[in-house]
């Protein structure tokens, strides 16, 4: 047999040299794409490009053009959102489970939803609280859905939801402003170090000399000292970069019994509240509150009517245009008996909406927050619901997101 000839084997050589360097470089690029970024601190990933240009899928155009086709503003976004993302956006659920195998992370997974609301219930210890927010954001990074806020009620002592974390003391027990303060910045830091962004709250409401059915949650009956305290927590919040939204307007502090107990009725009309209950609503707005939650009680405003939460002349008439505020406006838990007593959660949702609230806060079973989702989608696409509304409600829920850092 003749051996090959020279010529041959360098040709040989040649090709399986270029083989190889091939695959070298294509294991590589394999090898790149699959690692995953590397958290830090918070357990959030580090990212080398913007959300916003990442989030929602780049139009295609037909033919080149100058401009790019990712998402540079808010704005862009709310544009691209279909609209059962943008529903979506607007829920804070609650939900029973203390790790990553809750029912709630697999719609996470589904739904591109606006937010969670931790509970006594979802609450062992400090690491295990830090697992299950983080695992929130997680899912939502993973889906390429916009990043869920994480919120506690965190009013102080016995009326907060994740026992033995700050603040230590109820607002009716702190000296002054100052303790507040000091309080405040000690449960931002010590929240966002364990993936809880903000909280639904500080209580400003103003108590009445007799007591109020709020018992230890209101700092004062005096509207100025109330003020004073509104002022100083959302001062430490902001500082701590914690979300909070002030509550529960236009004032709960005088109600005759909780809405967390029943149907609540606030006697006041609308010139004892601007002398009164408003005056710490001012502060709070004056201070940056990014967000406010309504109030589930009756007024004279309306006749009794209907809670404020779902009346316009209050979430709209009264907080935007009178008191000016430009954030997000929260309802109080739709699934309280002051609420469910007399409507069905899909169609308290859809009222809210229409009144001007932003966010749904349901703690309710999974079944009653699909309902209400189902209901305010069908809504949001038949005009019910209409479309200017609901762009306006999304474009402020994710603009607090940006100012917050959840998004960027």
């Amino acid at each position: 047999m003749r051996e090959p000839s020279r010529f041959v084997v360098l040709l040989v050589a040649v090709v399986a040299l270029a083989s190889a360097t091939v695959g070298v470089v294509l294991g590589a690029k394999e090898s790149d794409e699959e690692q995953p970024a590397l958290p830090d601190r918070a357990g959030r990933p580090l990212e080398r490009t913007s959300w916003l240009a990442r989030v929602v899928p780049a139009r295609r155009p037909a033919h080149r053009t100058g401009g790019p086709a990712t998402p540079r503003s808010v704005a862009d976004l709310v544009r691209r959102l279909p609209v059962e993302r943008k529903v979506a956006q607007l829920f804070l659920l609650g939900f029973e489970g203390t790790d990553a195998n809750a029912e709630i992370f697999r719609r996470l997974r589904r739904l591109d939803i606006g937010g969670l609301v931790l509970a006594r219930p979802n609450y062992l210890d400090p690491a295990q609280l830090g697992a299950l927010a983080g695992e929130a954001r997680k899912v939502a990074t993973e889906r390429g859905h916009v990043p869920p806020w994480v919120l506690a009620v965190q009013d102080g002592a016995e009326f907060s939801g994740l026992p033995g974390l700050p603040p230590a003391s109820a607002p009716a027990d702190l000296e002054s402003a100052d303790d507040a303060e000091a309080e405040a910045s000690e449960t931002a830091t010590t929240l966002l170090g364990l993936n809880v962004t903000g909280v639904l709250g500080p209580d400003v409401d103003v108590g009445a000399e007799s007591g109020s059915a709020l018992s230890g949650r209101v700092y004062s009956d005096d509207p100025e000292e109330v003020a004073a305290f509104a002022d100083a927590t959302i001062d430490a919040y902001r500082a701590g970069h914690l979300f909070g939204a002030a509550k529960h307007f236009p004032g709960l502090g005088a109600a005759d019994q909780s809405t967390e107990t029943g149907p609540a009725t606030v006697g006041l009309d609308l010139t004892q509240l601007r002398d009164r209950d408003l005056i710490p609503f001012r502060a709070a707005i004056e201070a940056g509150v990014p967000a406010v939650l309504l109030s589930h009680a009756l007024y004279p405003i309306n006749d009794f009517t209907a809670p404020a939460s779902l009346t316009r002349s209050i979430a709209t008439d009264l907080l935007r245009r009178e008191l000016g505020f430009g954030g997000v406006a929260i309802t109080d838990d739709l699934a309280d008996p002051a609420i469910a007593s007399s409507y069905s959660i899909p169609d308290a949702a859809i009222l809210a909406m229409r009144a001007g609230a932003d966010m749904l806060w349901v703690s309710g079973s999974p079944g009653d927050q699909q309902a209400a989702y189902s209901a305010l989608l069908r809504a949001a696409e038949g005009g019910e619901l209409p479309r200017r509304r609901l762009d306006e409600a999304v474009r402020r829920v994710l603009e607090a997101k940006r100012d917050y850092g959840l998004i960027r």
